[in-house]
C-alpha cells in the first residue's frame, strides 16, 4: 500500500528525499558528523566569535539541513515546528505589509536562518539522539569558560566594570561583571537557559569527569549570573533552577502516595520562598538590587522601560493586526516616531510586546499556542520512562527561565541567547515525536 502512504506526507515536505538513496552513499553517511560538528562549534563558540563569524555557522547550519533532507524521506510536522511554520506566515505577511518592506525583509531573513539552526538541530536529535548530550558538551564548554572570564574581571582592572555602574539607580556603585558579552544583562540573558540544562546533564551523565564539568558549570555559571546584578537574569535563574528542580521532584514522587505526591511539591516551594526572602533581607546587595524592583521611575533603568513599553503599546495601536514587520532595522526606523525625547531604544524590551510591535495580535497568539504546545510535549515526559525525559524537563524549565527574563527584556533576540532556545524548542520537538512514535 505504498501508493496509499504518499498522501500521508504533508505538502511543504514533499520535496524532501528527491535525491533519492543519496543519504546511503559516502556522503550521506557523513551528514551526521558534520551537521553535529558544526552545531556543537555553533554552541560553544557563539559567546566569542564575531556577528560575520555567528552568520557563517548559522548560514552553514541551514545549508546542511538542505543537503540533509534532500537525501532523507519526508518525515511529519509535529506541533512545534506547525506553529513555528505559522508565525514564519504571518512574518512573512507582515513584511509584505509594513511600512518599511526593504528593511522587514532583512529582519525576515534573520528569522528564516534561525530556523534553519532549529531544523538541522531537529532533525540531527531525531537521527541520532545520542547526539544531544555532545551538543550540551557543547553549550557546556562555552558557558564555563564564558563565567570564568567574568568572575576573573572582579579581580582586574574596574574601570571597564564601572560603565555599568548607574548613578541615577538606587543600586549605584554596584560591581557588574559581563564576561566576553559586553554587557551584563547578555551574559544573564546566555546563562538562564544553560543552567538547568547543566544540572539535568549533572544527573543524566554517569561518569564522575563528565559529572565533574556538568557541576563546575552549574556553579561557576549560577556565580557569574549572580555578579552580572542584573535584575530580570535573577529572577529568570529562580524560575529556570526552580522550575527544573520542581519538575524533577515531581517526577521522582510519581509513584508516592496522592497526598504526600500533592503535599511534598508545595512544602518545597514554601521551604524555597522562605529562603529567598532571608537572602534578600539579610544580604545587602542582594537586598538593593531587589529595592530597586520596587522604585517605580525613581530608578532609571526602570523609567527607561516604561517610557519605551508606552511608545511601543502606541506602535501596536496603530497597527495592532500585523505589526511593523519582523527584524530590530524595522523597529529602528519606526519607533523614533513615536518615542519620548532622550529614550532611545533597539526594542521593545518586553517580548511580548515586541512580538505584538513586530507581527501584530497573530504574532503574539503564535507565540503563545507555540509555548503551550512546547510545555504540553515536556510535561507529556513527567510519567514515561523515555530517554528523553530528562532532557525534556532541562529544556521546559529553561524556557520557563527565558519567559520570565523576557517579560521585561528583549535580549532573547540576541543569538547568544536565541539559539540556545532553539535548541530547547528542537530537544521538545525530538521528543515529541518520539513519544508519539512509540505510542
Amino acid at each position: 500500500m505504498s501508493a496509499g502512504s504518499a498522501p500521508s506526507t504533508p505538502w511543504l515536505l514533499r520535496w524532501q528525499g528527491i535525491l533519492g538513496q543519496a543519504s546511503e552513499g559516502p556522503l550521506g553517511s557523513q551528514l551526521t558528523w558534520i551537521a553535529g560538528g558544526v552545531l556543537c562549534v555553533l554552541l560553544a563558540a557563539m559567546p566569542f566569535v564575531t556577528r560575520a563569524g555567528l552568520s557563517l555557522l548559522i548560514l552553514a547550519s541551514g545549508l546542511l539541513w538542505l543537503v540533509w533532507s534532500l537525501a532523507l524521506p519526508a518525515g511529519r510536522i509535529g506541533r512545534i515546528s506547525g506553529w513555528l511554520l505559522l508565525m514564519l506566515g504571518i512574518a512573512v505577511l507582515a513584511t509584505g505589509f509594513s511600512p518599511v518592506t526593504p528593511a522587514a525583509f532583512k529582519g525576515l531573513l534573520k528569522l528564516i536562518s534561525y530556523l534553519g539552526v532549529y531544523a538541522l538541530m531537529r532533525q540531527l536529535l531525531d537521527q541520532a539522539p545520542r547526539w544531544w548530550d555532545r551538543l550540551v558538551a557543547a553549550l557546556l564548554a562555552g558557558e564555563l569558560l564564558s563565567s570564568v572570564l567574568a568572575i576573573r574581571q572582579l579581580y582586574g582592572d574596574t574601570s571597564e566594570l564601572a560603565r555599568w555602574a548607574d548613578p541615577n539607580s538606587v543600586a549605584d556603585g554596584t560591581i557588574r561583571v559581563y564576561g566576553p558579552l559586553e554587557n551584563p544583562n547578555l551574559l544573564a540573558g546566555y546563562l538562564i537557559p544553560i543552567l538547568p540544562i547543566a544540572l539535568i546533564a549533572l544527573l543524566r551523565w554517569r561518569s564522575w569527569p563528565q559529572r565533574l564539568f556538568a557541576a563546575s558549570a552549574l556553579i561557576l555559571g549560577s556565580s557569574a549570573l549572580f555578579l552580572s546584578y542584573s535584575r530580570g537574569g535573577w529572577l529568570g535563574m529562580v524560575a529556570a533552577l526552580g522550575a527544573a528542580v520542581l519538575l524533577l521532584v515531581l517526577r521522582q514522587t510519581r509513584h508516592w502516595p496522592p497526598l504526600w505526591r500533592r503535599l511534598f511539591p508545595l512544602l518545597l516551594i514554601a521551604g524555597a520562598v522562605c529562603v529567598l526572602v532571608i537572602a534578600v533581607t539579610q544580604i545587602e546587595p542582594l537586598r538593593i538590587r531587589v529595592m530597586s524592583l520596587a522604585a517605580g521611575r525613581g530608578d532609571s533603568s526602570n523609567n527607561f522601560r516604561i517610557n519605551v513599553w508606552l511608545a511601543a503599546i502606541e506602535m501596536i495601536q496603530e497597527r495592532p493586526w500585523l505589526g511593523i514587520g519582523p527584524g530590530n532595522s524595522a523597529f529602528n526606523l519606526i519607533y523614533p516616531l513615536y518615542q519620548q525625547p532622550k529614550f532611545n531604544a533597539l526594542s521593545a524590551y518586553s517580548v511580548p510586546l515586541e512580538l505584538l510591535v513586530e507581527g501584530g495580535i497573530p504574532n503574539l497568539l503564535a507565540g503563545l499556542g507555540l509555548l503551550v504546545a512546547s510545555l504540553q510535549a515536556g510535561l507529556r515526559q513527567l510519567k514515561g520512562e523515555s530517554p528523553w525525559a530528562l532532557p525534556a524537563l532541562a529544556a521546559i524549565a529553561a524556557i520557563a527561565g527565558l519567559c520570565v527574563q523576557g517579560a521585561t527584556d528583549t535580549i532573547f533576540f540576541r543569538p547568544e541567547v536565541q539559539l540556545s532556545g532553539w535548541f530547547c524548542l528542537a530537544t521538545l520537538s525530538a521528543s515529541q515525536n518520539t513519544s508519539s512514535s512509540d505510542g
